[in-house]
């Protein structure tokens, strides 16, 4: 999974080099062909402590060894010499396959500068490879870099969920195992890990689990963790033969190479290759499937062949035919599929559906949206496909993940209650009872068994496991009714263009954000809108604008009003529009609603409004709905005051002209920030980098980055209660000047080589004081306007020297401190207001779905 370390660490390198490669893809070049380069002499260090012997670096190109290349006393100079000479014979390394010696065939170093490419290195050297997915996290960052990244709707799948599929397919040695959109070979990579680990001795119990461990640790296993050693030659030599790929993109077939080959595949089985419009392949069947193929397809649709069963222009249900039509006999795969495949009604996702519920669909499990964060909160679910229960059972497994061991916001934090262990040893049990016939019983808190012709009926075959749910008497209190109910239908279709000297109010997505419809000519609107009135309740549909409602108010000096295609809109004299807007951005609605969101992400995501209008919400009668309102709407005022008391509070310190004003080199001495070589034996020590800064008066004392240099780090390097740190180079500038205040938690902690250090003489000068006054608005635009160039902006320890600052006496700058201090708690405290009085709205719509919220005393 992508974490923040790893994006981090790729802006920084490309922070480093723009000065010099000012060219995006190029920077992607020269960070990939790094990160190859460390990662071979990374496998190379785990062969020798395995006691195996070295092949990449061998005979007279030992000495280009990455260890050696970043090794401490190795000077900038000689650095570059060593890199730049090693690029450039790295061809002629016979212990490198054909394939690394063609990356390295048109490698070289565009710049000259030792400094750059020393900065460049290190960072470098603080990726390792230590388990499969660290080389194509790195390389789909890079590529949503250069925004390629879900332009095909292609999403990384995080690690942990592509092992939690493998293991509920359970590959074994003798089959082979298929991924047609390999990407960077994830799936084929965890698949052998996977028999390895079933084939080692005293690791494996008879259901393939590890006794050593939990899953949560094996998911971060060394690519060399398990030997294997109960494998055969004849076993090694078949399964390199058996674990095959395709990719339509050739970086990411090199991509996928590279990492098989660092996992001891010598001659991996990874092909260029169109699954959806050649022929070449089609006749080659597999026994297992893995894949999270493309979601998105062209303009124009996918021009496949005839031969699949199913007939569509559409990639995901071409691939999904693919895969089931490529199974041999008792074969079984594992797909991620978009919430289209799961119910939407053209024709040709149903055929589909009929003929997986028909000849290959074992079970079907929802995954949580926001599982493919960072890159799209797209809902999702896997199907599993297992042609011997097909046979065999009359029932399908539908199971639901609503956590799966990681936050769903976009930073993905790991947290508690994972349901996937929960899911792998059920479902597991399932479909061994259903392979021998049965499976009509399933007891679980997260799951259910459906019978086949119960998905038949209507001819629609909807995979939705809630669909089938035993309906039960809600807990709400009152009447709960469909949303259908509500759906405005027969809107008028308005084309502004048509009159376009005419004011039209438009209710767009956009102008939700200012909470004030747009008021354009109709020469000025570009597409047909729908017709609203007042008091209509607006639903945005699509992604990311979701959970975003709106109330139609009376216009203003307008005839008509319109409103963007993209809500939902809902009508009808039965509710108090207030009402049914704070009900369909609730916690229990946003659950149901995320289960109809379909499509790539981006703007080509949405809800599906026929799903929509099946979920079902309490009705209260009027005078209720009112009276909850009311209650809203009155906790609503107070937040709103509480934020306007946020928004415009700026700390001022009124200057006296008669106080003296010096530059800060009177009262400061500066320490750039720590450059540094990796070590795994050194003691870990906290580090304060650029991406710390944000708008922070003070540095966060949770949340920093762990380093482990290899050289002991002076006292100079270590941060002080009173220190002020500055970032002074950044890609961003916006972010050049940025200053935070050192507090008295910090404990043992380092700065990075992006920053400043200033350390003042408390004599003179009270580090609160300047603290407060770097964050003025005056102050704020002087730094603006230093440090300009041509690619970035710098901040030198000279230009803050120079930086005059007002400078009263210690006993008025303490004072000016305790007034500003005294504010903020005042300030600060409309946080805690805001906080508060939105967990009561929460607890008052809470109370209407029949839910009991703990309400904060006021």
């Amino acid at each position: 999974m992508l974490d923040t370390d790893t994006k981090r660490r790729i802006d920084t390198c490309r922070d480093i080099l723009v000065g010099k490669v000012p060219d995006p893809k190029s920077q992607v070049e020269q960070i990939t062909i790094a990160l190859i380069y460390k990662f071979m002499d990374d496998m190379d260090a785990e062969t020798i402590d395995l006691d195996g012997t070295p092949t990449f670096f061998t005979k007279d190109f030992e000495r280009y060894r990455w260890a050696k290349l970043v090794a401490p006393g190795v000077s900038g100079q000689e650095m570059l010499n060593t890199y730049s000479e090693a690029l450039t014979k790295m061809v002629e390394n016979e212990g490198l396959p054909k394939l690394f010696r063609d990356i390295f065939r048109n490698a070289y170093l565009p710049y000259r500068d030792p400094e750059t490419l020393r900065a460049f290195l290190r960072e470098i050297d603080a990726f390792t490879y230590d388990h499969s997915e660290r080389l194509g996290d790195a390389f789909e960052y890079l590529l949503s870099v250069l925004g390629s990244q879900g332009d095909a709707g292609q999403f990384r799948t995080p690690r942990h969920i592509i092992d939690f599929m493998v293991e509920i397919i359970d590959p074994k040695k003798t089959e082979v195992i298929l991924d047609p959109a390999c990407g960077t070979a994830g799936f084929l990579i965890s698949a052998y890990k996977h028999i390895l680990k079933r084939n080692s001795t005293g690791v494996t119990n008879g259901n393939g689990i590890s006794t050593e461990g939990d899953a949560a640790e094996q998911a971060l296993e060394s690519p060399m963790r398990y030997p294997g050693d109960l494998l055969q030659p004849d076993d090694r030599t078949r399964l390199s033969r058996n674990i095959k790929g395709y990719d339509i993109s050739p970086d990411m077939v090199r991509l996928s190479l590279v990492n098989l080959y660092l996992h001891a595949f010598a001659d991996p089985k990874v092909e260029e290759y169109d699954t959806l419009t050649s022929e070449d392949k089609w006749t080659e069947m597999a026994d297992v499937i893995l894949a999270n193929p493309p979601f998105m397809s062209p303009k124009g649709g996918i021009k496949p062949h005839t031969r699949f069963q199913v007939q569509s222009k559409r990639s995901e249900v071409l691939f999904v035919d693919y895969i089931a039509e490529h199974l041999t006999p008792n074969g079984r795969a594992a797909i991620v599929v978009p919430e289209g495949i799961i119910f939407q009604s053209q024709t040709a996702y149903r055929d589909l559906r009929k003929m997986l519920v028909e000849n290959h669909l074992a079970a079907v499990i929802s995954l949580p949206a926001g599982v493919f964060n960072p890159y799209s909160g797209v809902k999702t679910s896997i199907l599993i496909l297992d042609r011997a229960v097909a046979k065999a059972s009359k029932h399908v497994a539908f199971f639901k993940i609503e956590n799966d061991g990681f936050a769903l916001g976009a930073q993905r934090k790991a947290v508690k209650g994972s349901q996937l262990a929960q899911v792998k040893a059920e479902l597991g049990a399932w479909l061994q009872t259903a392979r021998a016939g049965g499976g009509e019983g399933l007891e679980s808190s997260l799951g259910s068994a459906v019978e086949r012709v119960r998905l038949a009926d209507g001819g629609d075959y909807n995979l939705s496991g809630e669909r089938y749910l035993e309906r039960t008497a809600s807990a709400s209190a009152f009447e709960m009714v469909e949303l259908g109910r509500f759906m405005a239908s027969g809107l008028p279709s308005i084309d502004p263009s048509k009159s376009p000297e005419e004011r039209f109010e438009l209710w767009s997505i956009p102008a939700h954000e200012g909470r004030e419809p747009e008021r354009p000519l109709g020469k000025e609107i570009g597409s047909a809108k729908k017709g609203v009135l007042p008091n209509d309740v607006l639903l945005s549909r699509i992604v990311p604008h979701i959970r975003r409602t709106w109330v139609v108010s009376p216009s203003r000096n307008v005839e008509r009003q319109i409103a963007s295609g993209e809500w939902i809109v809902f009508r009808s004299d039965e509710f108090v529009p207030e009402y049914l807007a704070r009900v369909l951005v609730s916690d229990f609605f946003h659950a149901q609603f995320m289960q109809t969101v379909t499509g790539v992400g981006g703007s080509l995501s949405r809800a599906n409004p026929k799903a929509v209008a099946e979920i079902r919400i309490p009705l209260p009668p009027l005078e209720v709905q009112r009276e909850i309102v009311a209650e809203v709407e009155g906790y609503q005022r107070v937040i709103d005051g509480a934020r306007a008391v946020l928004t415009n509070y700026r700390p001022h310190i009124p200057v006296d002209p008669e106080w003296p004003v010096v530059p800060m080199a009177e009262i400061a001495e500066f320490k750039n920030g720590l450059n540094f070589t990796k070590s795994d034996d050194s003691e870990p020590l906290r580090i304060v980098g650029v991406s710390d800064f944000q708008s922070n008066t003070l540095v966060p004392s949770d949340g920093l980055a762990t380093i482990q240099p290899d050289a002991p780090v002076g006292q100079d390097y270590l941060l002080q209660p009173g220190d002020i740190l500055f970032v002074r180079s950044n890609g961003n500038p916006d972010l050049v000047g940025r200053s935070m205040l050192v507090g008295d938690d910090i404990g043992r902690a380092t700065f990075s080589g992006f920053t400043i250090r200033a350390r003042f003489n408390a004599s003179r000068a009270t580090p609160r004081y300047l603290a407060h006054f770097f964050k003025t608005p005056v102050f704020s635009e002087k730094m603006k306007k230093t440090g300009q160039g041509a690619n970035i902006r710098n901040l030198s320890q000279g230009i803050l020297s120079e930086l005059q600052v007002p400078l009263p006496d210690v006993d008025t700058q303490i004072a000016i401190v305790a007034d500003i201090e005294a504010e903020l708690v005042l300030v600060n405290g409309n946080r805690d207001l805001i906080a508060r009085f939105e967990k009561k709205i929460d607890a008052a719509i809470a109370r209407v779905w029949g839910e009991a919220k703990a309400e904060v005393a006021a």
